[in-house]
């Protein structure tokens, strides 16, 4: 199993949060709003282990939106992988592991989804996209995803995130698609949309 430098806060619910950073990040980044999003969760934050010119990130890309597939495909499973020997190691359920990512960490959820989807039961994706097409679909039914999107945002185009949320619907998830006039940036908005749909989903 590859290592992830990472944290692990314990927690009282049944949730436990993947919490996947944006570039540049590190493991702490999105550890105060996944409590906040989701009070009570265990949460499993690892750092990216691919650096690019220093900025951790969680796969490689050859320029901005063009993505390693390759090394994207690798990259995921060795998270998939460790989600799951984190589970025996912390001793949360498997079953409801939910990821919050930002940016590249929503990407890297995204792909989780689509190649490893045994490894979420649900995901909240700030600012992410497309990260490949699926060959075969796979099976989401049942799983609560939140994509939140600026309609300004210049690293992510509109076509991206509204075809991920086709694919998520068509593979069965319970999806919503949330724009804001925003940026790349989170705004408080966001963060009050992504909060009303854990309550609701993941309560």
């Amino acid at each position: 199993m590859t290592h992830f430098i990472h944290q692990f806060v314990r927690g009282t619910s049944a949730t436990t949060v993947l919490a996947l950073h944006g570039t540049g990040g590190v493991e702490t980044d999105l550890i105060p709003l996944a409590q906040s999003l989701f009070p009570n969760a265990r949460v499993l934050a690892p750092r990216g282990n691919i650096s690019e010119n220093g900025a951790a990130r969680f796969f490689r890309r050859f320029a901005e939106g063009v993505f390693d597939l390759e090394n994207l495909r690798e990259e995921t499973a060795k998270l998939a992988d460790f989600v799951a020997a984190s589970g025996q190691k912390y001793g949360f359920e498997a079953q409801k592991v939910v990821a919050l990512g930002y940016s590249n960490g929503a990407n890297i959820a995204a792909s989780l989804l689509l190649s490893r989807p045994e490894t979420l039961a649900g995901a909240v994706l700030l600012r992410g996209m497309t990260p490949f097409e699926p060959q075969n679909r796979p099976d989401l039914d049942g799983k609560a995803i939140f994509l939140a999107s600026g309609r300004f945002d210049p690293i992510v185009p509109t076509q991206s995130v509204e075809n991920l949320a086709q694919i998520f619907q068509r593979a069965g998830a319970d999806v919503e698609l949330r724009w804001e006039n925003a940026s790349h940036g989170l705004t408080s908005a966001d963060i009050e949309a992504a909060r009303e749909f854990v309550a609701q989903k993941f309560a």
